[in-house]
């Protein structure tokens, strides 16, 4: 077990198993039908799974436009308020293109929810759902992820991208920071 920053981490999914899913997941993609392709990454959490898928889609033909937005729903605590913020918001108008939403975790739903109606609010032809980890039985929302790298267990995770209060965002896996 892995000790960073003093805490021990369990690692859930590992630099191998990311890296098998994420090819996988651009493969899924590739054959989806997406056309005039907007690759969407919600920030902050997602900016390493969606180098590393955007990468992947490269890898298997795809060169999709690339957007960044900024949303908010937890602040610096470990649950959502239920309240989505737009921090920064993409330039690029998607009026009758394909969106391809990336994101780190599908938990309650509401932050890709929000984001979803707001790409069709605008025209998007057709908005795709892409996320590294979901939690079944967390939905608060109805959503449906269209391409989900792993299924995981109600756990706060961190690394990938996925943070504590701004900790563990660097770690090339994803894990779990044990109390003990």
């Amino acid at each position: 077990m892995p000790r960073i920053r003093g805490r021990d981490l369990r690692v859930l999914y590992d630099v191998p198993a990311i890296a098998a899913r994420n090819a996988e997941l651009a493969r899924e993609i590739a054959t989806a039908g997406y056309v005039d392709l907007v690759v969407v990454s919600i920030l902050k959490g997602s900016f390493i799974f969606a180098a590393d898928l955007i990468r992947a889609l490269h890898g298997v033909g795809l060169a999709p436009e690339v957007e960044f937005l900024t949303l908010s729903s937890y602040r610096s605590g470990t649950e959502s308020s239920g309240e989505v913020t737009v921090l920064r918001d993409i330039d690029t108008d998607v009026a009758g293109r394909d969106v391809l939403l990336i994101d780190d975790i599908l938990e309650s739903g509401r932050t890709l929810a929000f984001a979803r109606d707001m790409m069709l609010s605008r025209g998007a032809h057709r908005v795709g759902v892409a996320v590294l980890l979901e939690k079944p039985g967390k939905l608060a929302q109805p959503l449906q992820a269209d391409h989900i790298g792993f299924s995981c267990p109600d756990l706060f995770v961190v690394g990938y991208g996925m943070d504590v209060a701004h900790a563990f965002r660097e770690l090339p896996f994803v894990g779990v920071v044990e109390d003990g």
